[in-house]
């Protein structure tokens, strides 16, 4: 994983999913600390690079000469789409256990209990 600082100065780290996706953990810059829940981070995919089967691409007005797969679906600069969990300590803390049961054993508990 590659480690580098955000130019407002907050730690973050790229690395490529499985499917090859870009992502990213970052320290977030949350302004409004509860104490209950700590710090935040930012976790998940940078962009959500929608696609849209080519077969049917032109039914949502993608005009392409590919026939079979899937091809971008461009998205109007006016739309957001949120692609990254915004996760407090408590939520990390709460994930921990389940993330160390499937690194352990590669799946996930059946129950809570499972994980203690």
């Amino acid at each position: 994983m590659k480690l580098t600082t955000t130019q407002r100065g907050f730690a973050l780290g790229e690395f490529e999913d499985a499917n090859g996706q870009l992502c990213s953990i970052q320290k977030s810059s949350a302004c409004c600390v509860n104490e209950e829940e700590g710090e935040y981070i930012w976790l998940g995919n940078v962009d959500a690079a929608p696609v849209v089967m080519a077969s049917t691409a032109h039914l949502v007005g993608v005009k392409t000469n590919e026939t079979t797969g899937w091809v971008p679906y461009p998205v109007p600069q006016d739309v957001l789409m949120h692609t990254r969990m915004h996760l407090s300590q408590r939520q990390v803390k709460e994930l921990l256990p389940l993330l160390r049961h499937f690194v352990k054993t590669g799946e996930l508990p059946e129950s809570k209990k499972e994980t203690l």
